[in-house]
């Protein structure tokens, strides 16, 4: 693919890759605007989703587009408020101890199941058990890990009984913690910690997710699901509140491609969509303005490195030079154009209590950066004669495929690196990432609760959802010792301190800070934004 280009020449593919891109933004981009009224039944909302959920198990569930649809199906103890701050849920009250290692909640009477039965302490119990369970295998079983013996049982050294978690009634959940948590009430509004139906599960085993199967205890209930298109949902008339909701159901329409999204939008068949397109963003701005809704977000995307194979494993020299020379406000003024931030960093800002970290080039010229990058390069023995190569594995879509051509074309004429891109689909490319089948992938993580911990925790050497396989046993020390510190000053300065080590040693590349960006129908009325992108669709109505 030729030889590397000096640093002066490496400016040229990028200026040419921005014209490209803005051509095909503008041959991309129809004309007109009109869209008539949704075409659907009077009560039932159709929400874009974007690609397919992974499941629609509490506990195994992984992708943000399975959680969309969990926080219809299922309420938690708690519940996010419109503001992203913790509300009840099925828990109408809760208090913590004075040393702050112990939370109870107390359970409304008039919470229900879809088939009837009571919701009752001992279904949360049941749970959470099952989430720390090694035999469940969730991802998300350290979710909870200040709860006490989460971590021992989620290693196989405990029984999930052990649990730090008892049901002294029908009406009371009493969690006991390993370390003052003050985010708990807020972490146990995520859905990997909502109540199962226990004798469905135990009857039905894996099919108690499907349609007709399933019985959840939030607004709605599971109605059907078409593998790669729609997943529907009926108001769940046993609700405890029930009277509030002012939808007959809804209708996800799974689409991963952002453009085919918007085109469904115009042409009248969604409501709201999941996303916004950027290559159409200046359409949607101009014809859109009123139905246009974005704000920050606390989601990052990034490419991690496979650690634990080649060409990445122990090579943190050659991991920088990767990092050092993107030039993310190039990313952020040419490929996103939605407003999104240039990530320097893993945790966004706006978390709250926290000041994020940042690499310690993000103040320096590019030219400096590629100085560095094309030393590092050299040390790890790559050259013009012997180029690194790599494949790349994204998930298809438009931005991914755009991004990944543009970086790569970043990396070839700053080191001569030959990147080769692959784009699957993302449940394959989630398989792939399992199976460690993979070099560098495309992923994002999005904040579970509003705390610096959701971020840092992720890549605890012993995470199960820490998919670059990152171990630093130093920074797991520093995020142990945050855990169990009272002190708020103290446990910030841990946690900072934390990302600074782990930005140090680059296991992936932050590329960008998310904004939420939505086009939401006239008829919907009652939408929110908020920094977790939650809203649920119990609060949403449509106008006739």
């Amino acid at each position: 693919m030729g030889a590397p280009r000096s640093a002066k020449a490496a400016v040229g593919p990028v200026a040419r890759l921005a014209v490209v891109l803005a051509a095909a933004w503008l041959i991309s981009a129809t004309a007109g605007c009109a869209r008539e009224p949704v075409a659907s039944a009077a009560h039932i909302l159709l929400r874009g989703n974007g690609p397919e959920p992974d499941s629609l198990d509490p506990q195994k569930a992984r992708s943000v587009e399975a959680h969309v649809v969990l926080r219809d199906l299922y309420e938690c103890l708690t519940s996010l408020a419109k503001d992203a701050g913790t509300a009840p849920g099925v828990a109408k009250t809760w208090e913590a101890s004075p040393d702050g290692l112990t939370y109870t909640f107390h359970l409304r009477d008039n919470a229900r199941w879809s088939n009837g039965d009571r919701v009752t302490s001992d279904d949360f119990v049941f749970a959470l058990r099952r989430l720390v369970d090694p035999a469940t295998a969730s991802q998300y079983a350290q979710l909870i890990d200040v709860v006490e013996n989460a971590p021992a049982i989620v290693a196989g050294r405990a029984a999930p009984t052990t649990l730090g978690v008892a049901a002294p009634d029908d009406a009371t959940v009493v969690v006991r913690l390993s370390a003052p948590a003050p985010y708990l009430p807020g972490l146990l509004s995520f859905p990997s910690t909502c109540p199962v139906h226990r004798p469905t599960l135990e009857r039905e085993g894996a099919r108690f997710t499907k349609p007709g199967v399933m019985v959840s205890n939030g607004a709605f209930v599971l109605e059907g699901w078409v593998a790669g298109s729609t997943i529907s949902v009926v108001r769940n008339r046993k609700y405890w509140n029930d009277a509030a909701t002012r939808l007959d159901g809804v209708k996800y329409l799974q689409i991963a491609d952002e453009s085919a999204e918007f085109t469904r939008y115009r042409a009248g068949d969604l409501h709201v969509t999941a996303v916004v397109p950027r290559g159409q963003y200046d359409i949607v701005k101009r014809d859109y303005a009123a139905e246009l809704h974005v704000s920050p977000q606390l989601s990052t995307y990034y490419y991690g490195f496979a650690l634990d194979r080649a060409p990445f494993r122990d090579a943190p020299g050659l991991r920088r030079a990767l990092s050092l020379v993107i030039d993310r406000e190039q990313l952020a003024q040419v490929v996103l154009r939605v407003g999104e931030l240039p990530a320097y960093g893993w945790v966004p800002p706006g978390v709250h209590d926290y000041t994020s970290q940042r690499f310690d080039y993000a103040g320096r010229s590019m030219t400096e950066r590629m100085a560095e990058a094309r030393r590092l390069y050299a040390a790890a023995g790559y050259s013009v004669a012997k180029p690194l190569r790599f494949e790349l594995r994204y998930n298809s879509g438009e931005v991914h495929g755009r991004l990944a051509v543009a970086i790569a074309a970043m990396w070839k004429a700053a080191l001569g690196v030959e990147a080769q891109l692959t784009a699957v689909e993302f449940r394959s490319l989630m398989a792939d990432i399992d199976a460690r089948d993979v070099e560098m992938f495309r992923l994002s993580w999005s904040g579970d609760y509003n705390d610096a911990y959701t971020f840092l925790q992720y890549l605890k050497s012993d995470f199960g959802i820490n998919l670059p396989r990152y171990s630093n046993p130093a920074y797991d020390a520093l995020l142990a010792r945050a855990s169990s510190t009272a002190d708020t000053a103290a446990r910030r300065e841990l946690l900072e301190e934390a990302e600074r080590t782990m930005l140090a040693d680059t296991p992936l590349v932050p590329l960008y800070f998310y904004v939420n960006k939505h086009l939401v129908s006239p008829r919907v009325t009652g939408w929110y934004d908020n920094v977790l992108n939650v809203v649920y669709s119990k609060d949403l109505a449509l106008r006739q």
